[in-house]
């Protein structure tokens, strides 16, 4: 009998930094009413200098261990999902591995954008399951406030830096992990991604002079097909479960933005009190958007216990992804 896996605690954290919709607009050129109407966003959090990838995953790495009562010399894994390393190698698993002192587990990365956290959390499903290990931290975390051009202001606006994270164990009882989802369609690479700075096009005086190390979005484009791909990957995810969406007690979507939540909500006839946000407070923080916000809606006492929960996201690749699980 295949074991499931089972998230005990999650993790949150996010710079001390506050940029609001006016720093933004000088910044721009979009006022901030605008920001506050294209986006749904009042604020997000950014870096300061010398803060890095993983120390924000350290922290929510921390916390969510402490909340379990789980020593770091206990993990027997770390699974970081991000597109803003520390350094291109080693891997910002091992950064974290070393700041949390979790000396006995392996550590590695995974880079799907927005969706990394669900294909982490499979993947570490997938090794509970086998037996490969027994407890696993996983995290997303991103510091994208670096690789912003407020020359392409549409895009500059929405993102956010931070980290969430989740300790898994094998599940005692029929709670936990009921399914995990994943997609990608690289024909749609270029929606949304970084021009240089791999093996493609290596970083140099050109590259940088013409900013191509910063996020570049076709916007319209991709709302319209991340829209479309989202309700798509959640009717699929139910159908396949045997489920209605009145059996599922919560929804938490990737914050990409304000519209494309409502959107999705609208068509798939989710409720407004079953889906959590936070999209206001921290932007658009990559992968670490749905951790951020499955925390932010345990900390709130909203998620209990025997709730069906349902977690989805997409992002560049495209990747998408879907997570159903009893809490």
């Amino acid at each position: 009998m295949t074991v499931r896996a089972r998230i005990i605690e999650t993790g949150a954290a996010v710079p001390d930094r506050i940029v609001g919709n006016e720093e933004l607009a000088r910044l721009t050129g979009i006022s901030a009413g605008s920001i506050r109407r294209r986006t749904g966003i009042l604020e997000r959090r950014w870096a300061a200098a010398g803060e890095a990838t993983a120390d924000l995953a350290t922290r929510a790495g921390m916390q969510a261990l402490e909340r379990a009562g789980e020593r770091p010399e206990d993990l027997d894994a770390i699974i970081v999902s991000t597109t803003s390393p520390d350094t291109p190698l080693p891997a910002t698993a091992c950064h974290v591995q070393r700041l949390l002192g979790a000396r006995h587990a392996f550590a590695f990365d995974l880079s799907a954008s927005c969706s990394g956290f669900l294909y982490a959390l499979s993947v570490g499903e997938q090794m509970i399951g086998a037996g490969h290990a027994r407890r696993i931290l996983v995290v997303a975390a991103e510091v994208k406030s670096r690789f912003l051009n407020f020359n392409e202001g549409e895009t500059a606006i929405l993102f956010g830096d931070g980290a969430g994270a989740a300790v898994l164990r094998p599940a005692e009882d029929d709670r936990g992990i009921r399914a995990v989802t994943l997609g990608a369609d690289g024909s749609l690479a270029d929606l949304i991604g970084i021009r240089a700075g791999g093996s493609r096009l290596p970083p140099s005086e050109k590259t940088v002079a013409e900013g191509l190390h910063a996020i570049t979005m076709q916007g319209p484009r991709l709302f319209r097909r991340a829209v479309r791909r989202l309700e798509t990957a959640v009717i699929e995810t139910l159908k396949a479960q045997a489920l209605v969406i009145g059996e599922v007690r919560w929804f938490v979507f990737h914050q990409a933005n304000g519209r494309l939540l409502d959107k999705v909500t609208a068509r798939l006839g989710i409720p407004p009190d079953r889906s959590i946000s936070v999209i206001e407070r921290y932007g658009n923080t990559s992968s670490s958007s749905l951790p951020i916000t499955l925390d932010a809606a345990l900390q709130g006492g909203h998620i209990k216990t025997g709730d069906l929960v349902l977690l989805a996201a997409i992002g560049s690749g495209l990747t998408w992804g879907t997570a159903l699980i009893k809490w």
